[in-house]
């Protein structure tokens, strides 16, 4: 169960015309995964550990194991864009999967690479690191339904994470001003609150809709269901590294 922090009442943010600071334009299928989940992510903008790095009051050791727990899930996030080139026809569609693989390896996880230089943690140390079962929990249904489904449905496995964090770091920024100034959370707030993040999303979301081109109902509402439940994932990922939970 998410905690509410009472320190802040976030301002109401619309999920289907704010999403990585770009307005969604005839993303009927992302638009109903985000409709399906909204009190799940509203919950995130009161949780203690996205309000901590708001405000700059998380403890540092908490951040630690959060950085060191999603160092690991990025390694398997980007297995699952992998199955996506295995499991797609189309060359466009396989180059884009196969682009994210990259983005995630060389990039994204060069800003956790940036703050473990900085807390005294090597690659081979973090590399040694268990994952926790919240984390083992959500790479595996992640990476089963890479193996066992679609190109469509591993878009909405992956999705969850990419939008919601941009999701996150925009409404901190729009409500803490001075958060991408922070001399230790600025760097997260700034990387994820980017326009070139943002860019990235949409280039998500635009691949969403041309993989669910003459989607049935029945088809729409399995994306639904991976995309929820993903996001349920996400939620007790924030718990976990609120708690130190292993």
């Amino acid at each position: 169960m998410l905690t509410t922090n009472k320190r802040c009442r976030p301002q109401a943010v619309s999920l289907t015309d704010f999403i990585g600071g770009t307005t969604l334009k005839n993303n009927q299928t992302t638009e109903r995964l985000l409709a399906a989940s909204r009190t799940i992510w509203e919950g995130y903008l009161t949780h203690p550990f996205v309000q901590g790095i708001a405000d700059g009051s998380l403890a540092v050791d908490k951040f630690r194991f959060y950085l060191l727990q999603d160092y690991l899930y990025l390694f398997d996030y980007a297995k699952v864009f992998a199955q996506g080139v295995v499991k797609s026809r189309e060359p466009e569609v396989m180059r884009t999967f196969a682009a994210y693989v990259e983005s995630i390896l060389g990039g994204e996880m060069n800003v956790h690479r940036g703050y473990m230089k900085r807390l005294g943690i090597t690659e081979e140390q973090a590399e040694t690191v268990k994952p926790s079962i919240s984390n083992l929990s959500y790479t595996a249904y992640m990476r089963a339904v890479a193996a066992e489904e679609g190109p469509a449905e591993i878009m909405a496995a992956v999705l969850s994470c990419a939008l919601s964090y941009a999701y996150i770091a925009k409404w901190i920024v729009a409500n803490y001003p001075d958060a991408e100034k922070h001399a230790f959370y600025g760097e997260w707030v700034q990387s994820y609150a980017s326009e070139g993040y943002a860019a990235e999303n949409v280039r998500l979301t635009d691949l969403m809709e041309h993989l669910t081109a003459g989607y049935s109902e029945h088809q729409l509402q399995r994306l639904t269901d991976i995309f929820v439940d993903c996001s349920r994932y996400e939620a007790m990922f924030w718990d976990m590294a609120w708690n130190g939970a292993m």
